[in-house]
Parts: structure tokens; sequence; C-alpha cells
């Protein structure tokens, strides 16, 4: 009986042994997983971070360059508001507008047109009439047409106005005389004056000039 007690105790040993030996091995397993599963999560996160790292260091110079090229537009647009104009303080006519100047030729001072073409009267004109070179006479001289204006420098001691020609054309006027150029004719040429003895330019001084 004792002989069956001491067998009966030992294989009860041995079998919390074999049961201590499964449970240490289960629980070992498990820890080993935990601390791989452990070691890849935190391997994923620190290349998530490295790859986030990256991809702002990659950025990082693209944003600076566009933040730059942002700045740099904006300062030249400030630049260029804060620039004046080249043509600031100088007051242009209205559209339509005929500048009259007076001009130094081979036959002294006289009138011209601003782009220095001199101009004529008609003898055959009337005083507040309408033009009467007409037809075929108009394809060699040209009326000075649009609204009369005295150049910056100039002073006219006569009156410039307005008459109604052919087809309801305005034509400037001097003293109440229609005004003519001479088709072809190069600036500052007078070689259409005395022409059928109806053609003259108009004579003025120097002293129609502002400050002369």
């Amino acid at each position: 009986m004792r002989k069956s007690g001491w067998t009966v105790a030992t294989g009860l040993s041995s079998l919390v042994l074999l049961l201590t030996a499964c449970g240490g091995s289960s629980s070992s397993t498990t820890s080993t997983t935990g601390a791989a599963s452990g070691t890849a999560t935190q391997s994923t996160a620190s290349s998530a971070a490295s790859t986030g790292s990256a991809s702002s260091a990659t950025s990082s110079p693209t944003s600076t360059a566009n933040a730059k090229a942002t700045h740099s537009a904006s300062a030249a647009e400030k630049s260029a508001e804060a620039q004046p104009s080249s043509n600031a303080g100088v007051t242009f006519p209205p559209i339509g507008t005929t500048v009259l100047i007076v001009q130094h030729s081979d036959l002294g001072w006289l009138m011209a047109k601003a782009d220095g073409h001199v101009v004529y009267t008609y003898a055959k004109d009337s005083k507040n009439g309408a033009p009467t070179c007409t037809g075929s006479c108009a394809s060699v001289w040209a009326p000075v047409t649009g609204m009369p204006k005295a150049g910056p420098a100039d002073n006219f001691p006569g009156t410039f106005g307005v008459v109604t020609g052919a087809g309801g054309q305005k034509v400037i006027s001097y003293n109440g005389y229609p005004l003519y150029t001479y088709i072809g004719a190069a600036p500052l040429s007078t070689k259409g004056n005395g022409i059928g003895g109806v053609w003259h330019v108009i004579i003025l001084s120097e002293g129609d000039i502002s400050g002369a």
C-alpha cells in the first residue's frame, strides 16, 4: 500500500511538472509573439515617420520656391505701382483735335500743322463761308479738319474756328477762312505758295511764340 501511494504521488508530481512546463512554454510563446508584434509595429511607425520626414524634406524646397516666387511677384507689382508713368504730367489733346503751330520756313515764320505741314488759304473762299475747293481741287489741296488747338508755346494773333464743308465735313478756319494743306508736299515745304495766284501761306512772326 505504501508503494502504491508513493507511486500515485510520484505520478501526480510528474503531471504537475508537465502542466507547468506546458504553461510556461505557452506564456513564453505569447510573450515572444507580443514582442515580435510590438517590434514590427514600432518598425512600421518608425518607417512611416521616416517617410513623412522625407516627404516633408522633398516638398520643403518646392514650397519655399513657391513662397519666394509669390513674394517676388508681389514686390514687382508694388514696384510697378510705385513707378510714375513716362507720360506723367503730359496732357494729350482729345481725339479729333488738330494742333496748329508757329513754324519757321524759307519764307519766314508761318502757320503749320503740328506734323510740320504748312497750311494755306484759298483766295476764292469767302470769310466764314464753306470751302470752295472741292472735287478735283480737293484732290490736290486737302482741307484741314478736326477741332483746332494752338500749340502750347504759340500765341496766334487771329482766331480759329470751324466751317462746314462738303458732306458736312468740319474744316478749320483762321479769321474765318478755311485752311488747306498741299497734298504731297514735305514738312516745312512752301512750294504751294502763290500757285495760280490764289494759294497763300499765313505769315506770322517769331513774336507769336511764347518766350521768343
